[in-house]
Parts: structure tokens; sequence; C-alpha cells
């Protein structure tokens, strides 16, 4: 058993509320669906749904507010002390493809830097934990590139998988099926990506696609894109657990 379990993909998830994909790829590896187990599952909001499903199903639990982390970065005297030492900001700010820095400055700069200095903590729990795909299911913050390349970089090739509820490239950010049913599209859906320097710009892995009726509402458009996403975001990580076998 032990040897089955070794051979297994190891994944670490983050969410940000009930948690409903993360129960979808808990049931698929329970099931034999995905060959991968879920070795943490990490919030920025405490006492969520999703945290509650993890810990019945026995998986290693943690909790960085953000909250709390950007309303002490908005009182700090000197928020560059708050910075971890290997913080390059021409680095950070030559890739990063979130915000305009020339536009809004101090306001980007604050944002990029509070950011960094949430992203240096949920990095220090994420690193205790021998892990190769790190999957968002429903975390409700965007990363720069100090979380990213600190992920994506190594020998073992982790990388950093998101599910979006639209069918990318269009209708971008965070309210993708409301931005569907507003547009007035008949088809609707969503897609499994992977994360990069922009907002849902990364490569797409795989997506599902459903019909809008006439008479269906916002809230049927949702019901129905979650559904999708329950059964696409199991296949994709499976998808990816397959690529990494020895050929």
């Amino acid at each position: 058993m032990a040897g089955k379990l070794a051979g297994k993909l190891k994944v670490g998830t983050l969410i940000s509320g009930g948690g409903t994909n993360l129960q979808a790829i808990i049931d698929a590896c329970n099931q034999g669906r995905i060959d991968a187990r879920i070795v943490f599952t990490g919030s920025d909001v405490g006492g969520v749904k999703g945290l509650e499903r993890a810990k019945k199903a026995g998986i290693d639990t943690f909790v960085v507010d953000y909250a709390r982390i950007i309303a002490d970065c908005r009182k700090a005297r000197d928020l560059d002390s708050l910075l971890p030492k290997d913080f390059d900001a021409e680095d950070i700010f030559g890739k990063q493809r979130l915000v305009d820095v020339e536009k809004e400055h101090e306001k980007a700069l604050f944002f990029i830097k509070s950011r960094v200095i949430a992203e240096r903590e949920l990095l220090d729990h994420i690193e205790s934990y021998d892990m190769d795909l790190l999957v968002l299911a429903g975390f409700m913050r965007v990363f720069t590139p100090y979380f990213i390349d600190r992920i994506n970089t190594g020998e073992k090739g982790c990388r950093i998988m998101n599910i979006h509820p639209a069918l990318l490239p269009a209708f971008p950010g965070t309210d993708g099926y409301g931005d569907t049913f507003r547009y007035g599209c008949k088809i609707g859906g969503c897609t499994v990506h992977f994360i990069d320097y922009g907002e849902d710009t990364g490569p797409i892995i795989g997506q599902k696609a459903f019909e809008i009726g006439d008479n269906d509402t916002l809230e049927d458009v949702k019901r129905n894109g979650l559904e999708k996403e329950w059964e696409l975001y199991p296949a994709c990580i499976q998808k990816f657990a397959q690529s990494r076998r020895p050929s």
C-alpha cells in the first residue's frame, strides 16, 4: 500500500470558500479516478466550509489571512521592511501583468508588495510539503511572479492549475458566468488552465461547454457551470498525472 501511495501525484490545494471543487477532487481521488492524493488544503479565509471538507477527509489544513496581512501592510510605517529578503522589485515588476505600474504607481506598488508579503507566508506553509501540483480550487487571489516562480521552478517541474468560470480567452476576471450571461451568450462553459503572470491568460488544459436556454437565469448558468467544473477539474488533474508517468 505504501508503494502505491508513493507513486501517486501529490497535490496541494488552495481555497477561499465552500470548496465544492475541492470536494469533487477529493471524491475523484477516493474513487480512483485521479491517480493522486491531496497533501494539504490552505485557505486565505478562516472558518470556511472548504476547510471542514478537507479535515473530514483527513487532509492537513492551514489559513493565511490575506485580509489581516493587507490591513497590517496599510498600517505599516515602512512597508519595505516587511518584504521578504529575496524580493527583487525589478524582476517582479518587469514580469507582472496584473496592474499598470505607470498609470497608478503608488497603488500598484502597494498591491504587489502587500501580496508578496502574504505570498511569503503562504509559501512558508506550502514549502513544508512534498508537492507535484498546486490546484486552486476556488482560491480568490491572484499571484505575483514572486509566488509563481517559487512554485514553478525546480527539478520537479511543479505547476499551478486553476479553474475559470468561462470559456477562455473570453470573459477573464472574477465573474465569468455573470459576464457570459449578461453578454447574451448561448453557450457557456468553464476552463482549466495553468497559471502564468497575467490574469486568466495561462495555457489551457481543458474546457467543458453547456447550452444556455432562452429562459435560463444567471443562477441556472452558475449551477450548470459548477456541474461541468466538477467533471472537468478531476479529469485535468488526471491528465497532468498521466503526463508525469515515465514513458
